[in-house]
């Protein structure tokens, strides 16, 4: 089309030149002034021609960038729409993973809340139907009887696993901890759980021999991690039986003197009730492994309202807090964030305050991202939990160098349960 617009331009300005041309000769100017009127003509003409064609050209490429914008128009708000379609998806999406999470972490709760409700009415039915007879008596009834025989079979066969679970920082999550955890099995490989063979085994003697067991381990462990360059501490469960006991607690002092290049790495936990129960022989024998550089730490704190003077004298270093407890005690008082138990402190200066008197806290039983958030705001500097990592057993390979050997388990043994 463009073609032709412009070719029949080309004629019409022929067309008037040589007009103009005759009519300069039919009036006397000659054939050359005609000549020169039909060459300057044409010389003109073209010029206009050019000008014409350029401003045709210009506004044709006008026309397709005009198309172009109106193109570029719609595909932005096309881009526009499925993007918000996109961010509408991806909010659906999250809402609905955080709902199931938080279903989730409520049925975990609710599992785990039944859990301890069956074991500590397994440990309490154990335990009364332990008190009611002597221990050594006759007429122990045959569960009992048969679950005591297994405990000693377990421990003799050396089938006591170690398990780990990571005591992290925070926020960093970087592990600076272990806690140790002992799990008997029986002959069939079935793992026995503390509650159910605790009840049997504290009237026999036989705690001690199961956390010597384990301090042996822990030791091992902490020496092969100490191999690997790796600069971590290990929790160690001790019970008010072994620290009362006077001839067992001789052997596991002589053990730790042996091993006092440790003390750094290995820190003994009991639990709070255990230990505000504890007596003049306890406290005492608390304070000789104090003096060989050991600390200790509370665990299943129940009440915050802690004699933190009396934590600072008997080596206490640290407090395991559960997550859920410590959340469901907060509130607010007077426009400010409070402990229940702690009404005159404000929250966020708890931790501040245990470390006035070298006490740190540990949260456990960290099971969601959303406790980690309203923990950090508390300033709490460790955390333990599924979230960060379950409790692990120590493979067969590595858990064979860290046995103890057949003398110690003999006379442990021995001098626990008076075989």
């Amino acid at each position: 089309m463009q073609r032709l617009t412009l070719a029949l331009l080309s004629g019409a300005y022929f067309c008037i030149t040589l007009a103009v041309a005759f009519l300069m000769w039919r009036n006397g100017f000659g054939a050359g002034a005609g000549i020169a009127a039909l060459i300057g003509g044409l010389g003109l003409a073209f010029a206009f021609h050019g000008l014409i064609g350029g401003a045709i050209n210009t506004a044709r490429v006008s026309g397709e960038l005009d198309n172009i914008r109106e193109a570029h128009l719609i595909l932005a708000r096309q881009i526009e729409k499925i993007d918000a379609r996109l961010g509408e998806v991806v909010e659906t999406v999250t809402t609905d993973a955080l709902r199931r999470s938080e279903e989730l972490t409520s049925e975990v709760h609710s599992l785990e809340d039944a859990v301890q409700r069956m074991a500590e009415k397994m440990e309490s039915q154990l335990s009364s139907r332990v008190a009611a007879t002597a221990p050594h008596a006759l007429g122990r009834g045959p569960q009992s009887a048969a679950l005591l025989d297994t405990v000693k079979d377990a421990l003799a066969g050396n089938r006591v696993d170690l398990y780990l679970q990571p005591v992290v920082s925070l926020p960093q999550r970087r592990t600076v901890f272990y806690e140790s955890f002992s799990r008997l099995r029986d002959e069939t490989g079935r793992v026995m759980m503390p509650a159910e063979y605790l009840s049997v085994a504290e009237p026999e003697g036989l705690v001690a021999a199961i956390d010597n067991l384990l301090l042996f381990r822990c030791v091992q462990i902490v020496r092969r991690l100490a191999k690997q360059d790796r600069k971590v501490g290990i929790f160690c469960n001790i019970s008010l039986a072994s620290l009362s006991d006077e001839q067992f607690f001789p052997q596991f002092l002589d053990f730790l003197s042996a091993n006092k290049d440790m003390a750094g790495a290995l820190i003994f936990e009991l639990g709070q009730a255990a230990f505000e129960r504890r007596g003049a022989v306890e406290a005492r024998h608390m304070a000789r492994l104090a003096d060989l550089g050991f600390r200790f730490s509370l665990d299943k704190v129940t009440d915050l309202d802690l004699d933190f003077q009396d934590l600072a004298r008997s080596d206490i270093k640290f407090i395991k807090v559960g997550a859920q407890m410590l959340l469901d005690q907060l509130e607010e008082s007077e426009g400010r964030l409070v402990i229940r138990s702690l009404p005159d402190l404000h929250a966020a200066d708890f931790a501040r305050l245990t470390r006035r008197y070298g006490v740190e806290v540990i949260i456990e039983k960290v099971e969601s991202e959303r406790q980690i958030v309203d923990i950090l705001e508390l300033d709490m500097a460790f955390g333990q939990g599924h979230l960060f990592g379950e409790p692990r057993a120590i493979r067969d390979a590595i858990l064979a160098e860290a046995d103890p050997p057949v003398e110690f388990m003999r006379t442990s043994l021995r001098r626990a349960s008076g075989w």
